[in-house]
């Protein structure tokens, strides 16, 4: 159904702009931010000599290339691209480190490990961190007779870790809402099969029953037309009645039915068929509204295949209500169903029933058939 179709296209839409952003895009914009703010902090106290529009330049160029690679790959950037502009970003921070008096810019080398665990995973990671504290430890001479470089290097060693710790939680986080999203698409898509089952249900029950009310009708009045005039046209208006109320029940089988009282919907459905005897007994008040309208399927059912194939004559509809189960017997006097196999509508009220909790038990012979539905009553949990 289209309907159906439809609520998989939107779950899938919606959900895929909620959960499968990029994680932690707002870290390299960041980092970028306070280089900035420390080289033009660091050129105009004079500590250091800074080459500000190179710095902002180089700068500005990383912020672009993150939100090129971030709309261009929402989710993860392919390996080939990601390992092209992973060399891109190590030749800009090695240049901004060169234009930046602050010294500041060296920290951006945490974004390499960081960058390269969501293309590459941990172990390309682990391996560029020890890369970066290789080349940080050589390009600081004599860095163990000064406590302050020593001191710069193990937080750089921390920062590593602390940037792979954030990347891994980061991509964790990630994969388990692409897994949820693909469980509510999933659900969706059952959803969407469910409810197209049952509106085939309700449309095969309906039309069904009272199609064939009305040919058996239209065939009553064509033989009694010259004979009997007078039950041809009263065969004639009864299955004008069956025809507007199959109208009226395809149009209710597009909408949920909130309530449903089944005694008054069973009087409906038997009225007019002189061949059907119905007893009701019992409240209907404690009964889940699905186990009542699978009960009035499995009526709608049973009659129309006593009609059809069994060529009953006479069919006895009984509906017992207690506090225990709600139980239909559908009982006729024809022939039988012999060794013909199970049709669509038997195993739609058999779904239907199932669904509800229920069993239908089916007894046929050259006697009779005698269809019966039980469902108990549903205990609160």
């Amino acid at each position: 159904m289209a309907f159906g179709d439809g609520l998989v296209r939107s779950a899938g839409t919606s959900l895929s702009g909620m959960w499968t952003s990029r994680p932690a895009f707002w870290v390299s914009p960041v980092m970028c931010a306070a280089v900035l703010v420390a080289g033009v902090y660091a050129a105009v106290s004079g500590l250091g000599r800074t080459n500000v529009p190179l710095l902002a330049g180089g700068l500005a160029v990383l912020v672009v290339v993150d939100l090129v690679e971030f709309r261009r790959y929402p989710v993860r950037t392919p390996r080939r691209v990601a390992a092209g502009l992973l060399v891109l970003r190590v030749v800009v921070y090695v240049g901004l480190a060169h234009v930046d008096g602050s010294g500041l810019a060296r920290v951006l080398l945490l974004l390499v490990p960081f960058t390269a665990y969501f293309a590459f995973g941990p172990g390309v990671a682990i391996g560029l961190a020890a890369a970066c504290l290789a080349v940080a430890v050589v390009s600081t001479p004599d860095w163990y007779a000064h406590v302050e470089q020593a001191s710069d290097l193990v937080m750089f060693a921390v920062g590593l870790v602390l940037t792979i710790t954030m990347a891994a939680v980061a991509v964790r986080e990630r994969d388990g809402r692409i897994r949820l999203q693909e469980s509510h698409r999933t659900v969706a898509e059952l959803s969407a099969a469910a409810e197209r089952a049952r509106v085939a249900r309700d449309l095969h029950d309906d039309l069904g029953h009272h199609l064939t009310a009305i040919v058996v009708l239209l065939e009553k009045a064509a033989v009694f037309h010259d004979r009997e005039p007078g039950t041809a046209k009263t065969a004639v208006l009864d299955a004008e009645r069956s025809a507007r109320r199959a109208l009226g029940e395809v149009r209710e089988s597009v909408r949920s039915l909130r309530s449903f009282h089944l005694p008054s919907a069973l009087d409906e459905l038997v009225a007019g068929q002189g061949d059907v005897t119905l007893t009701v007994s019992g409240s209907p008040e404690r009964h889940d509204t699905g186990a009542l309208h699978a009960l009035y399927r499995a009526a709608q059912e049973g009659i129309t295949n006593s009609r059809r194939h069994a060529a009953a004559t006479r069919i006895d509809v009984a509906v017992e209500l207690d506090a225990e189960r709600a139980r239909l017997v559908v009982a006729d006097d024809g022939r039988g169903m012999g060794a013909a196999a199970e049709g669509l509508g038997l195993l739609g009220m058999r779904e239907r029933v199932a669904l509800a909790g229920g069993r239908v038990d089916l007894a046929s012979t050259a006697a009779g058939t005698r269809l019966t539905v039980t469902i108990p009553v549903a205990r609160p949990a």
